[in-house]
C-alpha cells in the first residue's frame, strides 16, 4: 500500500511538446552519483536531508538516519524504470520531460515517523511541488537479486518498486498522455479501473461481497484517503508490477487479495487484457522489460537532450 502521494497534480498547457512550449533544454546522461545536496536545493537541507542523487534531472534527497545502500538502491530502481533497456537513454523522453520541468522529487527519510516530523509546507513553499515520499526502512535492496525475489513471506516487498514509480505515472505519463492516462474519469486508464473495480465510483463502494465492491470487481482498493485520481495512480502500479512479475511469488496471491487479485502476467492478461494491452503497447514505452532490481548497469553514457516546458495550474 502506497504511503500517500504527497503534493496536488498541476498541468500544463498542452501535453504536446513542441518548438513554441520549450523553455530551455537541458543535458542528462545515466550517471548516478551520491552527493552533497546542492546549494540551489538547500530547503531540503533544513528540512534534514544531507544527501541527493540526480537521476536523468529527477530529483532523490535522503536524510541521514537512510542507509547509503538504500539511497543507491533508489537510484538505480527510478533509473531502471526511466532506461528500462538500460542503454542509458531514457526510454521516454517525452514523459521525462513532464517530470523534469515539474522537478519531481523523491523524499527518503529513515522512518514514517521520521516523515511526520519533516516540514514539507516549507519545501512546497520553495516550489517544490512534485514529490513522493519513501521510507528506509521500506526500501528493501534484498527482494530482487539476480532476477529472483527473495521474499520470506506474502507480505514481504520492495516498497521503492511502488513509491517511485507512483510519480512516474502520476506526474509523467498522466501529463505526457491526458487522454490515455490522466487520472480522471474518462481516461483510457480509467475506463480499465473503472471495469476492474465492477463499475465508476467516485469514492469506495459499500455493501458489496468484495470490501463493498461488486462481485465481478478484481480491484478493490479501500483507503477512504484515496480519492479517484489516486486509485487510478495505485491501479497502474498494480497492473504494471503484476506484469513485470515481481507480485509472483509464493504467498502474494494471498496476501493481495483483498485489495488486487491478478498479481501474475498472466493473470493481468487474461483476466485485465485492456489494462494489459495498453501498458504493453510500445507506443508508450513502458518499463515492462526488466523487473528494477536497483543494480542500474547502463551499456554506454550518452548525453540526452530534455525539454523544459512551462507548467501551469490548471482553470
Amino acid at each position: 500500500m502506497a504511503t500517500g502521494i504527497m503534493l496536488v497534480l498541476m498541468g500544463i498547457a498542452s501535453s504536446q511538446i513542441t518548438s513554441d512550449n520549450i523553455m530551455e533544454n537541458i543535458e542528462v546522461t545515466p550517471r548516478i552519483e551520491i552527493a552533497e545536496i546542492p546549494n540551489k536545493f538547500s530547503v531540503f537541507r533544513q528540512v534534514g536531508c544531507d544527501r541527493y542523487v540526480n537521476v536523468f534531472g529527477v530529483h532523490i534527497f535522503a536524510s541521514q538516519t537512510t542507509p547509503e545502500d538504500k539511497l543507491s538502491h533508489a537510484a538505480g530502481v527510478l533509473a531502471q524504470y526511466l532506461d528500462n533497456d538500460e542503454d542509458g537513454i531514457p526510454d521516454n523522453t517525452q514523459v521525462l520531460s513532464h517530470l523534469v520541468s515539474r522537478n519531481v522529487f523523491i523524499i527518503m527519510p529513515g522512518t514514517e515517523a521520521e516523515m511526520e516530523q519533516l516540514d514539507m509546507g516549507l519545501i512546497a513553499e520553495a516550489g517544490y511541488r512534485f514529490g513522493q515520499d519513501l521510507y528506509g526502512e521500506e526500501t528493501k535492496p534484498d527482494f530482487l537479486v539476480d532476477g529472483n525475489i527473495n521474499a520470506p513471506d506474502g507480505h514481504y516487498y520492495d516498497g521503492a518498486l511502488e513509491e517511485i514509480l507512483h510519480p512516474i505515472t502520476q506526474h509523467g505519463y498522466a501529463n505526457a498522455y491526458p487522454e490515455v492516462f490522466g487520472e480522471k474519469r474518462g481516461s483510457t486508464l480509467a475506463k480499465c479501473m473503472d471495469a476492474a473495480r465492477g463499475g465508476y465510483f467516485e469514492k469506495v463502494p459499500k455493501g458489496g461481497p468484495k470490501s463493498g465492491y461488486p462481485a465481478e470487481a478484481w480491484y478493490h482498493y479501500t483507503d477512504e484517503t484515496c480519492d479517484y485520481g489516486c486509485m487510478v495512480t495505485e491501479y497502474i502500479y498494480w497492473a504494471l508490477t503484476s506484469i513485470l512479475g515481481t507480485q509472483d511469488f509464493p504467498e502474494r496471491h494471498e496476501a493481495l487479495a483483498v485489495e488486487w487479485e491478478l498479481n501474475t502476467r498472466e493473470r493481468v492478461k487474461t483476466g485485465d487484457a485492456a489494462v494489459y494491452e495498453l501498458l504493453t503497447d510500445p507506443q508508450y514505452k513502458f518499463p515492462i522489460t526488466k523487473a528494477p532490481d536497483g543494480n542500474y548497469k547502463p551499456s554506454a553514457s550518452p548525453v540526452t537532450v530534455v525539454p523544459i516546458i512551462p507548467i501551469k495550474a490548471e482553470d
